[in-house]
């Protein structure tokens, strides 16, 4: 049960790391994309993926060593969350501690992670609307004023998108 702990623990290590890099990443994003600078964020975008993808393959990980925990203490592995490891390790207080330790800072990164994403996911909308803002304004230019022109008898010329036809049956 000890070594599942420290896999547990050091799982929740590296993940952090991974975390703290993409918490960096997402940070040196915040100005380029004030900045609006779409090769340098397709650049950023990619750095990020990889740590994605390393988050992605220690969540199995984790996932693994939770089931194998749940599996040994005839827990529901789906259930079974890391708070309450640490509960059942009452009486272990090195191995709790360094379960304890991994498991705030984890979830102190993935504040700061989900902090400034939020940041970033409003500057993003923010860039969208100004994009959707420019293009109806362009559009706008395109079209020609309306103005409205009647004839003698005071029908509105622009009513009429072709002349009326000539029908040979009247």
């Amino acid at each position: 049960m000890a070594s599942l702990i420290e896999v547990l623990i050091d799982t929740l290590n590296a993940e952090n790391d991974e975390y703290v890099k993409i918490l960096k990443i997402s940070q040196e994003k915040t100005p380029i994309l004030v900045k609006g600078d779409v090769e340098a964020l397709r650049e950023i975008v990619a750095k990020e993926q990889v740590h994605v993808d390393r988050v992605a393959n220690l969540e199995k990980k984790r996932v693994e060593a939770v089931n194998d925990i749940a599996t040994v203490l005839n827990k529901d592995a789906d259930t079974l969350t890391v708070k309450e490891i640490i509960d059942l390790l009452k009486g272990q207080d090195e191995v709790q501690n360094k379960l304890i330790e991994a498991h705030a800072k984890i979830k102190a990164t993935l504040n700061d992670v989900v902090a400034i994403n939020e940041i970033n996911k409003n500057l993003i909308r923010e860039s969208l609307e100004m994009v959707e803002f420019n293009i109806n304004l362009i559009n706008s230019f395109k079209k020609a004023p309306e103005v409205n022109t009647y004839t003698k008898n005071a029908y509105n010329v622009n009513a009429y998108t072709e002349p009326p036809k000539f029908d040979a049956k009247n």
